[in-house]
């Protein structure tokens, strides 16, 4: 496999297009762990091991499944990360936004669930 590329199976044409936009990023993409339809997440950027990103995409896809508004979505995924790992959590949701944050170490990870982009850090 030539260098920064990943597999895309079953991805949305304009999802990878997007993903391979700049190399600086790796790309990286889940399916849900319960099995069920639904878009891939794409990882754009991370600095979390692989047990909790998966556990993101889990996460972000219930609050998917439970909400359309996005302020409410990230709302969930923010509740649900300070109840499991601690405060203090931070959660974008949204289709257009730039960023610069500071992250604990281990401890961000930005990526999409169709066209809907995810950022989430703890300081």
């Amino acid at each position: 496999m030539a260098p920064n590329t990943c597999p895309t199976t079953d991805l949305d044409l304009n999802l990878i297009l997007a993903a391979f936009a700049t190399h600086k990023y790796h790309c990286l993409h889940h399916g849900r762990k319960d099995g069920a339809a639904g878009p891939k997440a794409i990882i754009k950027n991370v600095d979390m091991s692989d047990e909790m990103q998966q556990e993101s995409v889990d996460i972000a896809s219930a609050a998917l499944e439970k909400y359309n508004i996005e302020k409410d979505i990230a709302a969930q995924i923010k509740k649900e990360f300070d109840r499991r790992h601690g405060p203090t959590w931070h959660v974008v949701v949204g289709k257009n936004f730039g960023s610069y944050v500071t992250h604990e170490t281990k401890h961000f990870i930005y990526f999409y669930v169709g066209s809907l982009a995810i950022l989430i850090w703890k300081s």
